[in-house]
């Protein structure tokens, strides 16, 4: 399974992210299964959200969120 990690921001900026695993998931390999894909979304202070795919960027402000789901890692073995 992935891991959340959230940056939210205390100044105004510019956030971009490039990545992989986002459309097309980690493999199992000997049988094992294939992972779950990851994926990047603004949470916006006003509670909006805005999908970022594998890469993107954002202007960020005060109170908004970066957010990034790794990827799980996929399944070794029956």
């Amino acid at each position: 399974d992935g891991v959340v990690r959230r940056v939210t921001f205390l100044e105004p900026m510019r956030a971009n992210m490039l990545a992989n695993r986002r459309k097309v998931a980690p493999r199992g390999l000997a049988g094992g299964g294939d992972a779950l894909p990851g994926r990047n979304w603004v949470e916006r202070a006003d509670c909006t959200l805005e999908d970022l795919g594998a890469t993107g960027s954002a202007e960020m402000q005060p109170g908004d969120s970066f957010v990034i789901l790794t990827p799980g890692g996929g399944g070794f073995g029956e």
